[in-house]
């Protein structure tokens, strides 16, 4: 059972002390790319299928036909279309795109989900999830909580475990993070805090030039307002950054390269007629399953 489940490292690549002690520990959060392919669709759309597919599930489309794929792509674009009315949106496919690269995510709450959903109802209550926690779970299982009915459907449960993917949730990934950090206890991180977090000094007569460099980082960037320290919002600009929109990038090149009739939404056939954009001839058995399990 995964009693633990990602409580101060949240998928943001934290190692942890029994690193050596040059290394550096990373706590920034970035998008990955959509895929290792370059974007080159004069040659292909290799980047397209992973993009659009996730780059795994895409190989398992490689022995189908165009009449399976076109098949298969319909039915997922039944999925994409979240509202219903027969056609998708751009923000509609840049939500599915997104889910689509973050699978690993949803395998892992689906591994948790059966652990703490004790009586098999659908949905995780506090007192089921307790006993196997600690203190500050539970605020963030109150902040993941929503509609605040102290139970925890799936999107919420995977909110709570991963809450550097949602932005109602980054509040407590800064919060949590500058409590782990900050050892004086006056709640913000100053300089000795955010190089002690990152390197461990101990036996070393001089330090790694990355730590020179993380220095002046700190200084020239990280404490915008110099005053020697950083709070909660120079925090979460360090470890929550800006970063480009990958997702909304490929969902507009794939609304430029579809919408035939230049409307702003994209119809079934209009995706099916660039099956090849989104699928090739390939389509999937992450399909299949999102028909029969709704795994999204």
């Amino acid at each position: 059972m995964e009693i633990r489940p990602l409580l101060m490292c949240f998928a943001l690549c934290v190692v942890y002390g029994s690193s050596k002690p040059t290394e550096k520990k990373e706590r920034v959060h970035h998008d990955m790319p959509l895929s290792s392919k370059e974007h080159n669709d004069a040659e292909n759309f290799d980047y397209d299928h992973g993009a659009f597919l996730g780059e795994e599930t895409a190989k398992s489309f490689d022995d189908l036909t165009p009449e399976e794929s076109k098949d298969r792509l319909g039915k997922i674009v039944d999925k994409i279309d979240d509202n219903q009315d027969g056609f998708v949106t751009e923000t509609e496919l840049k939500v599915w795109i997104k889910k689509a690269q973050k699978k690993y995510i949803y395998d892992n709450v689906e591994r948790q989900w059966k652990d703490f959903d004790m009586n098999n109802n659908g949905v995780i209550s506090w007192d089921e999830y307790k006993n196997n926690v600690i203190a500050l779970d539970e605020r963030r299982f109150k902040m993941a909580d929503r509609n605040e009915d102290h139970i925890a459907d799936k999107e919420e449960f995977t909110a709570f475990l991963h809450p550097e993917e949602y932005e109602h949730m980054k509040e407590i990934v800064v919060l949590e993070t500058i409590e782990d950090i900050d050892k004086n206890g006056d709640g913000f991180i100053d300089l000795d805090e955010y190089i002690g977090d990152m390197y461990n000094h101990e036996d070393e007569m001089d330090e790694p030039e990355w730590v020179a460099t993380e220095r002046e980082q700190f200084s020239e960037f990280r404490d915008k307002n110099k005053d020697g320290k950083m709070d909660k919002e120079e925090t979460m600009d360090w470890i929550l950054p800006s970063d480009y929109d990958h997702a909304e990038a490929e969902a507009k090149h794939l609304f430029y390269e579809s919408d035939a009739n230049k409307d702003g939404k994209l119809t079934k056939e209009e995706i099916l007629n660039k099956y090849d954009l989104f699928v090739g001839s390939q389509a999937t058995d992450f399909g299949e399953a999102l028909v029969r399990h709704d795994e999204f």
